[in-house]
């Protein structure tokens, strides 16, 4: 009779690989915008799906390079004169061609799944239908608006290198909200996309955040920003994260790589609310 070995336990999962900074960096803006950004040396498949349990701890650094090229419509618009209604425009114009609208249709397909479905399962097939309903429609819409219309008012009343500084810090910060929102919640779908990817650790999420977090006071305080504006900002888009993430909990169990759009481009209005309303309080 032949010996039957024991079962062997199941085999963990694989350290995630911890690439270099600059390799880090370059991995997140592939991913989050439609840069070309050429291999670098120690990439052995620059196209290769990113590990996020470790590269997003480099997303602050990504953030920046991506908000670039929007930053600098919008410093030229504002320079040039054209006003704040049409530079914000242009500047917001941009940077949605520069992402390719990932976290654009984020919002829609979270919306649309979301109140558009009356149980979890419903809820996460709609959100992965490609077509565009009224609530994503809608919530698109109203996001693109207020963006522009709070840049604009910046604009005009901090002047062009101020509003570049909070577009490029409201650009930053709230992309590290998808990160924290993968790494506290679970996948809604173990077959999604952000399951696939994988998750961050905390540590991860919280490195990114820290980092951010002082590149944007950095940029306050060099470009005279009023401070209490950054911190009521903070302040609104922590708390829009939260909210968020309390109802996807609530409607599909958990969170997906829509969601975490979502939170991105509602934390991005939350920042720029923050500082438009301390401007609006002080007036002209």
């Amino acid at each position: 009779m032949a010996e039957v070995s024991p079962a062997e336990p199941p085999s963990a999962p694989a350290e995630p690989v911890w690439p270099g900074w600059l390799v880090a960096t370059a991995i997140c803006v592939r991913f989050y915008s439609r840069l070309p950004v050429p291999a670098l040396p120690g990439e052995t498949d620059p196209h290769a799906p990113p590990d996020f349990r470790s590269v997003p701890r480099a997303l602050p650094f990504a953030a920046l390079v991506i908000a670039l090229p929007a930053a600098l419509v919008l410093l030229g618009a504002g320079i040039a004169g054209l006003g704040g209604l049409l530079s914000a425009t242009l500047a917001v114009a941009t940077l949605a061609v520069t992402t390719g609208a990932l976290h654009e249709d984020g919002l829609a397909d979270s919306a649309d799944g979301l109140f558009g479905g009356r149980n979890a399962e419903r809820r996460l097939e709609i959100m992965k239908d490609s077509r565009l309903g009224s609530y994503g429609a809608l919530a698109m819409g109203l996001a693109l608006l207020v963006r522009v219309a709070a840049l604009a008012l910046i604009l005009d009343r901090l002047g062009p290198l101020a509003a570049t500084g909070a577009f490029i810090i409201a650009a930053l910060v709230s992309r590290l909200s998808g990160v924290r929102l993968l790494a506290m919640t679970a996948p809604a779908r173990p077959d999604g996309a952000s399951a696939a990817v994988g998750r961050p650790s905390v540590k991860t999420a919280l490195l990114a955040y820290a980092i951010g977090s002082s590149l944007a006071l950095a940029l306050a305080i060099g470009l005279r920003l009023p401070l209490f504006g950054l911190a009521l900002g903070f302040f609104l888009a922590a708390a829009n994260a939260a909210l968020v993430r309390r109802l996807c909990l609530a409607l599909i169990g958990g969170q997906t790589g829509d969601i975490a759009g979502a939170t991105q481009q509602l934390d991005e209005i939350a920042l720029y609310l923050g500082f438009a309303l301390v401007l609006g309080i002080g007036g002209p």
